[in-house]
């Protein structure tokens, strides 16, 4: 009798990949044909282009790659519905646009059970509930066996293996962490033990072995296993323990042996190290009115949040933190209200206030990633941005690790949905999260017991109450009957009560009834924002008079402003999208802010509302054609491109640049005079630049995509973006193949391939440099090759193979001097003595560096003159020779101070300060460690705690 595909279909991939049909196993054919059933498997249901498919299939297509494609796709079509009937359509693996998808409803994977295994015991583990959460993780991990997708090839099955053995690592660690937590710390002590072993750089499996062995009475041998996690990050990495391991290590020693500290971003620091207190909630709106109702029931969580055990009020299980949402649609006041609220309980929240706007519905596309909205909050709380973890789930325990008994307000504005939300819930129930959303999050409350708030219009009193606040109860009342049609118009919808009183305001003698005449000519609909009622077209109907009373500059920029993909913008660029120069464009801005159709939400940026981003959209698309929408954004483009490299070239002036074509347009952009300029420029477009990267990739501006992010590329890694590097990275060598650009792809490559190295993907790393090298050297790129060389030389000395690094570094040096690069060959010079002092033969490391000195003194290069000499001291620090060391330091502290490099000066003092204790200087030591400690504090730098712990220890 003939198979049919109504027996399920079940894959393994946490080992080889394997299939069943009901109980029978499949044959899944040749290595190439399971990489694509691979990347469809884990699509979990979303179409991959054939392009995508095949540059995950081969690492160099061959010729005919698609055609082999789609025979893999017609016998695995085969292979999954065998009793298909000629003529029928696909139901398991279909087609979708130029690509395929896999149906996740008609099969099963271990994957997915193991996922929801791990999320089953989170929820029970956020309910106190232990030794259920331990049982869901060894169910979770049952399957698991290493490698994942064994024998199938590929990059993406190598990037996917990677992924997958980082998850699993992660449920491991959550297992044994639990078993210490349920008081099993003896049974967790030889897993970690062995763990700790095979993954010695992991600083989250020492701090467990660190917390288990201290649980079960051996605070010696904690603390020896802290010693010997530090020794191997120093000499493997050249890093000391991150803050959470040191801070740890600090309460070990100052914790009463028989009272076991848990790890010290989990609970407040009371051995007088400063902890962040972030404060990030935007500012008040001085003219809020109404909503006392609403009010009082989103203060009704304070009870569930604060509530103890045993408290009558209590009405959350132990240990969840109180969840408030407030649903409404769009420009209803949901932020408003929260920001609101949020200001007039801070201080209940002695440890600060988060806030993120999620962009849940950003007529843009550009949704705020949970694991970006982590990555800042992380920061917010005092991690470097360098120590930021990758991958969701590391983020995410590494977040309600730090709010762990810290009593914080979070505010998560404008979701889309439970599952953007979940990853920012805290588990602390000392901590309260306010959301926002236009969906009602029923998940959120069924799941997590969140207070829902639906917010309504204004009621009539509301609404004239508003325009008392802001027009002043004189004018109000001498027009009753206008006041009536203005809030009628308006419909009780706050956004736009809030132009028409911008309006009003900024012509103080225009008769309100002449205003509500204006109104009442608008048309339009805005039909999207709807919800059941008319309220859509009333909103229209305000913008539209609004948008029609603009002058016609600032009308054109209402409209092109909508065209730009980041979240915010400046005012540089708004000309830019303009056409206009600086000066001109600052007049149109001024009259958008002051008709409250655009906000300055800091000084010199600018952010829509989402719904007047979604007319503005409607009107760009209406009446501006096609050809005038690409020259603005092609402006736009030129902008980004030239401004970047112009800061690149202040902040790196004698790093080698790619050529640029002469900008056609006049984009205008911006050029530095200094450093700090560059630098700040960088700082506050940081999220802008990785969206226009991706919108250049994604609209076929593939020149400016890979270009521009050559550009950042050194900057985003000096700055410790490394998240965002990724990206732009990515995003780049999508442009260069489409480009069938070598060169283009062997930056990118490079920059990618550095990217994994930080982030300690080693065959990820030395993949995608050799793939980079590979090119550059086909190409004659000497330039390239040699900072190619430079980078595998970096990720050499990481793993600890030296010797391989002294190769590179002396291939690059040969290839710079070939090319009489002064400042590349100085810059080699200064790594290969690196290289040497983390061999510890410091005499030689002192030899190169000062050749590297001299070298940079002569091309005339401050910044790498300063590296170089705190270089050279360090090497005479470790020989014991302190005078020669403190000279070379309080140089190198000079020139680091004339090019504004604060976090490397400071660094460099704290190299200084150790020099003058090495030698009883206890005063010099003690104003340079200050010194830095202000540097650090300024930037809200992590290493701020170490600094204060050498200040108390040089002062106990």
């Amino acid at each position: 009798m003939e198979e049919t595909t109504t027996e399920p279909l079940r894959f393994a991939l946490l080992g080889p990949l394997r299939a069943w049909r009901g109980d029978r196993e499949l044959a899944l054919g040749s290595p190439q044909q399971r990489a694509v059933l691979a990347m469809l498997l884990l699509s979990r249901g979303n179409a991959v282009g054939s392009a995508d498919l095949v540059d995950g299939v081969w690492p160099t297509p061959p010729a005919g790659a698609v055609p082999v494609l789609r025979t893999y796709v017609s016998r695995l079509r085969k292979l999954l519905e065998p009793g298909r009937e000629k003529g029928e359509p696909f139901r398991v693996l279909v087609s979708a646009g130029d690509g395929y998808a896999l149906r996740t409803g008609l099969l099963s994977t271990d994957l997915a059970d193991s996922t929801r295994a791990v999320t089953l015991a989170e929820r029970h583990r956020d309910a106190g509930e232990g030794e259920l959460a331990l049982r869901a993780l060894d169910s979770a991990l049952a399957d698991w066996s290493c490698p994942a997708l064994a024998g199938v090839p590929g990059p993406f099955a190598e990037a996917a293996r990677l992924d997958l053995a980082e998850r699993r690592l992660g449920a491991l660690e959550f297992r044994l962490g639990l078993e210490v937590e349920v008081g099993r710390p003896e049974a967790a002590v030889p897993e970690l033990l062995a763990l700790r072993d095979a993954h010695p750089l992991r600083e989250s499996v020492s701090e467990l072995l660190i917390v288990a062995l201290d649980r079960c009475g051996r605070r010696t041998e904690a603390l020896d296993a802290y010693a010997r996690a530090r020794r191997t990050l120093v000499d493997e990495l050249g890093l000391e323990p991150g803050p959470s391991l040191r801070a740890l290590h600090a309460r070990l020693l100052d914790t009463p042996a028989d009272s076991a500290p848990r790890p010290e971003s989990a609970r407040p620091d009371r051995g007088g190290t400063a902890r962040v207190r972030p404060s990030q909630l935007p500012a008040d709106l001085a003219t809020f009115t109404g909503r006392g109702v609403e009010l009082a029931r989103v203060t009704a969580l304070l009870t569930d949040n604060q509530g103890g055990v045993g408290s009558p009020h209590q009405v959350l299980p132990s240990g969840t933190c109180a969840v408030g949402v407030i649903d409404g649609m769009a420009g209803v006041g949901k932020t408003t209200l929260a920001v609101h609220w949020a200001h007039r309980v801070a201080d209940r929240f002695p440890d600060g206030q988060l806030y993120v706007n999620l962009r849940g519905h950003d007529p843009s596309g550009a949704l705020t990633d949970p694991g970006e909205a982590i990555s800042t909050f992380l920061v917010a709380l005092g991690v470097a941005p360098q120590a930021v973890p990758e991958g969701l789930d590391a983020q995410t325990a590494l977040y309600r690790t730090l709010l762990a008994d810290r009593r914080v307000l979070i505010v998560l504005d404008n979701a889309r949905d439970t599952e953007q939300v979940r990853p920012l819930l805290p588990a602390s129930p000392g901590c309260l999260a306010l959301v926002t959303s236009r969906n009602r999050l029923t998940s959120l409350v069924a799941r997590h017991g969140a207070r829902p708030l639906a917010l309504g219009l204004l009621s009539d009193g509301e609404a004239r109450e508003l325009l008392v606040r802001r027009l002043g109860a004189p004018r109000v009342e001498a027009e009753p009957e206008a006041v009536a049609a203005i809030t009628g118009r308006c419909a009780g919808l706050p956004l736009a009560l809030a132009i028409v009183a911008a309006r009003a305001a900024l012509h103080p003698r225009f008769r309100l009834a002449d205003i509500a005449r204006e109104l009442s000519a608008g048309q339009g609909g805005l039909d999207a924002f709807a919800r059941g009622d008319d309220i859509g077209s009333d909103a229209r109907a305000v913008f539209s008079w609004s948008y029609q009373a603009l002058s016609p500059g600032a009308a054109a920029l209402f409209r092109r402003l909508a065209l730009h993909p980041g979240p915010d913008l400046g005012a540089a660029v708004a000309a830019a999208l303009a056409g206009v120069d600086r000066r001109g464009v600052r007049a149109p801005l001024a009259e958008l802010c002051g008709a409250s159709l655009l906000i300055q939400h800091a000084p010199g940026r600018y952010v829509f509302h989402d719904l007047l981003r979604a007319y503005a959209g409607e009107l760009v698309a209406r009446e501006d054609s096609a050809a005038e929408r690409d020259t603005v954004l092609l402006r736009m483009h030129d902008h980004y491109l030239h401004t970047a490299h112009h800061a690149s070239a202040v902040l790196a002036p004698f790093r080698e640049t790619v050529p640029l074509t002469a900008s056609t347009t006049d984009g205008e952009p911006l050029r530095f005079n200094d450093s700090k300029r560059a630098m700040a420029w960088l700082r506050a477009e940081r999220l802008v630049l990785r969206s226009v990267v991706e919108h250049a990739t994604a609209t076929g501006r593939h020149d400016h995509a890979w270009r521009t992010a050559y550009a950042l590329d050194l900057h985003f890694d000096r700055l410790g973006y490394w998240h965002d590097l990724m990206e732009i990275s990515r995003a780049a060598l999508r442009s260069a193949r489409a480009l069938d650009d070598p060169v283009g792809q062997a930056h990118a490559l490079r920059s990618l391939g550095f990217g994994h190295t930080r982030f300690g993907h080693e065959e990820e790393a030395l993949r995608h440099l050799g793939r980079a090298l590979d090119l550059f050297r086909r190409e004659g790129d000497a330039f390239g090759e040699a900072r190619t060389r430079r980078a595998l030389a970096y990720q050499a000395n990481r793993v600890g193979r030296h010797d391989v690094s002294l190769d590179h570094y002396a291939h690059a040096g040969a290839l710079y001097r070939s090319l009489g690069h002064r400042s590349g060959e100085a810059g080699v010079l200064n790594e290969i003595g690196w290289t040497y002092i983390l061999l510890g033969d410091h005499q030689q490391a002192l030899e190169h560096c000062e050749k590297a000195v001299l070298l940079q003194q002569e091309v005339g290069d401050p910044g790498g003159e300063a590296s170089a000499l705190d270089s050279v001291g360090y090497a005479h620090h470790h020989l014991g020779e302190y005078g020669a060391a403190v000279a070379r330091f309080e140089r190198a502290v000079e020139l680091y101070r004339e090019i504004g490099s604060s976090y490397l000066e400071a660094d460099t003092l704290r190299h200084l300060a150790e020099s003058h204790r090495a030698v009883g200087d206890t005063g010099p030591a003690r104003e340079a460690w200050a010194a830095a400690l202000a540097l650090l504090e300024a930037a809200g730098h992590a290493e701020a705690d170490d600094v204060r712990r050498d200040l108390r220890e040089l002062d106990p």
